[in-house]
């Protein structure tokens, strides 16, 4: 059989054969395709990616309009295909947008903001439903009720894959018991093997997000997930880009689009924490590179051979002696008095002095005359620039340098300045004048026989760079750079050369501290519990914020590696957890410096203890569409180690300190076995009777003992710190009868018992008394805070 493309080369009009064939591909086609980019490449893991994106979507409706989230997931199994049902209370869709968001890819309204959410890129929800009518063939049905709203509106969709645009089914209102709020129900292959993977997901998606309450009931098991905080998440603010992230290609459009005709007004108007002085420092570097900087020379030496004042007399003509005297003279004045001289110093000078001698002498000084006068002075200046760059290559360089070779390439350099026709200005920009330096030292190389290396080079190279100076020209306009690539690749390097302020930080939405502690005690039974938030830092000119929490003992369970939680943007990550940095930065990080069991020390430590990492960003640099990990970013890595380690310093001391206790109490146990019985020797031996051991086993151990004493009328609580630190202490005596008012001592009753509190500070070695008066039989109960149970001994 004879293929097509065995014919391709007969004949004439085969590219018109190929071109035929040839069309667009729309998004939803491609994703059709490769639906696997997406997190949709089997069946268990569509199903958790599909509530994922529903869940997302619905957190961040709900915030945004300021409700609370109250959020029900159900999935169900049917005989050929599973059920999923995703329901809110957000502020609902209205029906024009409906059809948009759940049925074309790439629709959003999230992502040219610059500001923390969820989901940005339009695809999630709307890949949901193209893996549904691609597996069942069913589109999905979708309930949405805004706020005030009679009825809600009712449709079902599919998406057009070779137009990226839905098609609707059916469209109608329908009753529904929400005040508003949305819900969608999907029909796709799937199966239950991630089972695990879609409980992390709902118990993390909890954890990080304490105001909300999320249900979920599938198949074999319900949870239900309350919040912990009423509080929502801070609104945040969109910011506009900061000039060190953005690309070439971004900033060509900003200048097509902008409405600024000036560099600077464009700098002010589309970046944040770009003002009139920032813009400047900008232009100025924009300057360096666009037109160059001019080299600045001494003005010649006294009775040198150029004299400025002789060559701009020559230079004027026709002004009379007097005038062009007067004229000659303050020039040469103002610039011999000045350290270094640049051009443009040279222009300003001539001008300002002609000024003064047109209305001095009443004879005109026009530009041909200043341009005569510029160009003389000038001359004179540089007539011997060798001199000036022998000085600064001589300080760059070894002081093992030859003179001859020094001076050498002093000449080498000077020359090159001297030959340029189309400036004669002496400007030049750093790549220029490095290039100068680099051919002039290879030429030295070889016929002086004289090596200047790579770092000689450069610093001849900064020295004279140091000395030039910024041109005083104005910029291009705005509409100049936009059709000019190699201005606004100037632009750009200038952008990221000037230091600039950090982009503001209200586009963030941290969890903070407090709410990251409460969803960890929320979740999981633990002895301890720990939260860091860092400051904000900037990766490619977005920035962003890390979040770190540990919780340990408790209920976790022993033995089993670290539970780790990654989120970027309040979102779990439950896939590649490999491939993610957040991993990789706990596995490199040494655990055992934290008293946490790492074998071969390196990997995710062992022991009952959660590990929980938060990036909120204007732009997460995930590794895929899909949105399972965080790329290796330096600057992302280098913050969630700091967050990390912030929190396990703080596990390292409660360790320290728990294992401290252990072996006090060891110890203490110990020593309550073997003091009854060496008393009771003792009593027997002396014959005083029993023998109180508290006291003896207070001041062993360097506790802190509280004794009761009682009188007739009286109540004494004395109070001993053998302790080599202050112990503040609050002391409450639950007493049975009324004690009345006691000094000292705060007294509250409730339910017929009496509590009278105490807050001492009793110093090391000290004692304190503390009393009240009580007629009659009472019950006591005491009751001590502020210390160890291992470090108090109570005979009360």
């Amino acid at each position: 059989m004879t293929s097509f493309q065995s014919t391709l080369g007969e004949g004439e009009g085969i590219a018109e054969e190929l071109a035929a064939d040839q069309r667009s591909i729309s998004i939803a086609e491609f994703f059709e395709k490769n639906r696997q980019m997406l997190g949709f490449d089997s069946g268990a893991r569509a199903l958790v990616t599909a509530v994922k994106e529903a869940v997302d979507n619905a957190l961040d409706a709900a915030e945004e309009a300021g409700i609370l989230p109250d959020i029900y997931v159900e999935i169900e199994e049917g005989d050929d295909y599973y059920r999923l049902v995703v329901e809110d209370n957000g502020p609902g869709i209205t029906r024009e947008q409906i059809p948009k968001i759940f049925g074309k890819l790439l629709y959003g309204s999230r992502f040219h903001k610059r500001e923390q959410n969820r989901g940005q890129q339009g695809i999630g929800i709307s890949a949901a439903v193209l893996y549904s009518q691609l597996t069942s063939g069913k589109p999905p049905k979708i309930t949405s009720r805004t706020h005030g709203s009679d009825e809600a509106q009712y449709f079902e969709l599919i998406i057009d894959t070779d137009t990226n645009e839905p098609e609707i089914d059916a469209e109608s209102t329908t009753s529904w018991d929400r005040p508003h709020g949305t819900r969608i129900e999907l029909e796709m292959e799937g199966n239950m093997r991630a089972r695990q993977q879609l409980h992390d997901y709902i118990k993390h998606t909890a954890v990080v997000n304490p105001h909300a309450r999320i249900e979920l009931r599938e198949p074999d098991a319900h949870f239900k997930y309350e919040r912990a905080t009423d509080q929502l998440p801070a609104e945040t603010e969109e910011i506009r880009p900061h000039p060190h992230g953005v690309e070439l290609g971004t900033l060509q459009k900003m200048l097509e689009a902008t409405d600024s005709y000036s560099v600077s007004g464009f700098l002010q108007n589309e970046f944040t924490r770009v003002g009139g002085k920032t813009a400047g420092s900008v232009i100025d570097n924009f300057r360096d590179r666009h037109f160059g900087r001019e080299m600045t020379w001494r003005p010649p030496e006294p009775h040198s051979e150029a004299d400025i004042e002789s060559a701009v007399t020559e230079a004027v003509s026709n002004k009379g002696a007097e005038a062009t005297a007067d004229f000659a003279g303050q020039v040469a004045d103002e610039l011999g008095s000045r350290d270094r001289i640049a051009h443009h110093h040279v222009v300003a000078v001539v001008d300002e002095i002609a000024e003064d001698i047109e209305e001095t002498h009443d004879k005109s000084f026009g530009d041909t005359v200043r341009e005569n006068a510029v160009a003389a002075a000038w001359e004179a200046i540089t007539a011997e620039r060798t001199a000036d760059i022998y000085t600064l290559v001589d300080e760059a360089t070894t002081k093992r340098k030859e003179d001859a070779h020094v001076q050498g390439l002093a000449e080498r350099i000077a020359a090159k300045f001297e030959n340029r026709d189309d400036d004669p200005r002496d400007r030049v920009p750093y790549g220029t004048l490095a290039g100068y330096v680099e051919k002039s030292a290879e030429d030295t190389e070889d016929y002086d026989d004289a090596t200047f290396g790579e770092t000689a080079r450069e610093n001849v190279t900064d020295a004279i760079w140091d000395l030039m100076e910024t041109v005083p020209d104005d910029p291009p306009k705005v509409s100049d750079i936009e059709t000019d690539r190699d201005a606004a690749s100037e632009l750009l390097e200038a952008m990221r050369a000037t230091d600039i302020i950090a982009p503001p930080t209200d586009c963030l939405s941290p969890i903070t501290d407090e709410l990251v502690l409460a969803g960890l005690e929320k979740e999981f039974d633990a002895d301890f519990y720990s939260s860091t938030t860092r400051d904000a830092s900037v990766h490619g000119g977005d920035p962003f914020i890390v979040e770190a929490g540990i919780a340990y003992g408790g209920d976790l369970p022993e033995g089993d590696k670290a539970q780790v939680m990654r989120f970027a943007n309040r979102v779990p990550l439950v896939y590649q957890r490999g491939a993610c940095a957040i991993t990789d930065v706990i596995k490199r990080i040494n655990w055992r410096n934290y008293k946490l069991d790492q074998p071969g020390g390196t990997g995710i430590p062992n022991g009952p203890v959660v590990i929980m990492v938060h990036v909120a960003s204007t732009n997460v640099p995930f590794t895929s569409e899909s949105k399972d990990a965080v790329a290796n970013i330096p600057e992302i890595e280098d913050e969630i180690e700091r967050a990390i380690r912030e929190s396990a310093r703080d596990l390292k001391s409660f360790l320290k300190k728990r294992r401290s206790m252990e072996k006090r109490r060891h110890k203490q146990d110990k020593l309550a076995t073997i003091l009854p019985a060496m008393a009771e020797k003792l009593a027997d031996v002396t014959g005083e009777g029993e023998l109180h051991i508290d006291d003896s086993l207070a001041r062993i151990m360097n506790n802190v003992l509280v004794e009761r004493e009682r009188g007739d009328d009286a109540v004494r609580l004395v109070v001993e710190n053998n302790a080599s630190t202050n112990a503040d202490l609050e002391i409450t005596d639950i007493v049975s009868a009324d004690p009345g008012d006691v000094d000292g001592a705060n007294v509250v009753e409730m339910d017929g018992e009496y509590f009278v509190k105490w807050q001492p500070t009793v110093s090391a070695g000290d004692r304190a008394a503390l009393e009240y008066e009580l007629n009659g039989d009472a019950e006591f109960e005491v009751s001590v805070e502020g210390i160890e149970d291992e470090k108090l001994t109570i005979d009360a």
